[in-house]
């Protein structure tokens, strides 16, 4: 099938590059992004007034769908703050640090702990809520501060967050901007996210120790940071029973919720209001029962500190969003039915003409995004940039002829390995902070494994598509 390519076609491509090539300088791209769609509005408008609408109305857009995500993130930020501040974290995982006995059972009893928890939490909150408790046990059992934190990146930016299974603000993101949905991403994602995951953690605990062997990490295991004043008094706001009370309940209700989504069929949109709703709930309950007549105040606080955590994750997120969904449906909302009557959209309308011009190999496809997905990962947000991987994943897609849902997966995993905290130092610093490690020497002990796992995932994932 011959497509036409018209000039929106081609500013589209020449921003993708431009895109690309100022993450790979690790620079900002939201003018890069802004300046784009105001080229793509006043070409299919030819009027300024309307392009500079177009602007505000893509930012809209963007916003609109992502809102869902950004507010169930705050949300869930916001409840994890209650967790932490009344010490109810601290009852809900005492029960493991009887199993941290040696070594290996703290690294992988950690890892996975912060693997379940960031599901639920997102990662960043889940450092907080694990690492805090469980370090000063894992260093008694013998292993390096390094290693903690190692676990906690691996499992939860890595794992946890690469999936997002239950939150779904990853696949989200990707699944709109290939134009497939939620769900087809999701399960394309299991086989590669269980690959890259087992491959990088076990080569990463090899090597761990290897070098404790070898005495190479004594030097920077040796301190634990020490709760503040704030902090003990701050525990003292429930009492013993109830924190085992809310310890029990918290976990069965998002349990709860997990059984429903299943019985259910919920995804998507259906599962991040089941476990906002939830996280509401538990974000009341805490409240008002640990700060009393100070609850009702304390919880607009808390919801006030989720939300700025929520939008600064994803202001830089937003820019970028915008000028990617032109490339799809999202263009007629935005700037109006202005494309062609032939045109399927602008990435259809490109991966149909790369398929007439170059024969594409599920190879070329796969190592192609996890390329992307890497690049996009480099200004260490791991979110900025997987509209893009979605974008591309969806035009090689199309000019293989199938594979959309495996390559969009694959460009998802690249980006938030790469950028969502395991490899970029300044994404780095929540869990290099609570560890009290250096974060370049973190990133440095992530890189070999997570290229590892790359390379196995990027293989496999030629055999799944």
């Amino acid at each position: 099938m011959l497509v036409e390519l018209s000039a929106l076609h081609w500013i589209y491509v020449v921003f993708i590059a431009l895109i690309i090539s100022f993450m790979v300088m690790r620079r900002d791209t939201t003018i890069v992004c802004i300046v784009g769609i105001f080229l793509i509005a006043i070409t299919a408008t030819g009027s300024i007034s309307h392009s500079i609408s177009s602007i505000f109305n893509s930012f809209s857009y963007a916003i609109t769908e992502l809102l869902s995500t950004i507010l169930v993130i705050s949300i869930i930020v916001a409840m994890s703050h209650t967790l932490t501040k009344t010490g109810i974290n601290d009852v809900m995982i005492s029960p493991f640090r009887k199993l941290i006995r040696n070594p290996t059972l703290a690294y992988w009893t950690i890892g996975v702990l912060m693997m379940v928890i960031s599901w639920f939490f997102w990662p960043s909150p889940a450092v907080a809520l694990l690492g805090a408790v469980l370090l000063p046990v894992a260093i008694r059992a013998g292993l390096p501060a390094l290693g903690v934190a190692m676990a906690m990146n691996l499992f939860g930016h890595g794992i946890a967050l690469s999936g997002d299974f239950v939150i779904q603000a990853a696949p989200k993101l990707t699944a709109d901007a290939a134009g497939i949905p939620i769900q087809e991403v999701i399960d394309a994602s299991i086989p590669l996210v269980l690959i890259m995951g087992i491959v990088t953690t076990v080569t990463a605990f090899y090597l761990l120790r290897r070098d404790m062997k070898h005495g190479k990490l004594k030097a920077i295991t040796e301190i634990i940071p020490a709760a503040s004043t704030e902090t003990s008094n701050q525990l003292a706001l429930l009492s013993i029973n109830q924190k085992r009370f809310f310890a029990i309940v918290v976990p069965l209700l998002f349990a709860a919720d997990v059984t429903a989504m299943t019985i259910l069929d919920l995804t998507g949109g259906d599962a991040t209001a089941l476990i906002g709703g939830t996280s509401i709930l538990i974000l009341l309950l805490i409240s008002l029962t640990g700060y009393k007549d100070k609850g009702l105040e304390k919880t607009t606080q808390f919801l006030i500190d989720g939300f700025q955590f929520g939008f600064k994750v994803f202001g830089p997120v937003i820019p970028i969003a915008a000028f990617f969904y032109l490339g799809d449906a999202g263009f007629s909302k935005i700037i109006g039915e202005f494309l062609p009557k032939a045109s399927h959209g602008i990435v259809n309308d490109l991966g149909l003409a790369l398929a007439n011009i170059v024969p594409l190999s599920k190879a070329v496809g796969a190592v192609t995004l996890t390329t992307v997905g890497a690049i996009t990962g480099l200004d260490g947000s791991g979110f900025s940039g997987i509209s893009l991987a979605g974008s591309v994943a969806s035009l090689f897609a199309i000019a293989i002829g199938k594979g959309a849902a495996t390559l969009t997966a694959l460009g998802q995993i690249a980006a938030i390995w790469v950028g969502g905290g395991t490899l970029i130092p300044w994404a780095l610093i929540p869990a290099a902070a609570i560890c009290n490690v250096d974060p370049f020497e973190l990133a440095r002990r992530n890189l070999i494994p997570v290229v590892i796992g790359l390379v196995v995932t990027t293989i496999a994932a030629i055999f799944l598509i």
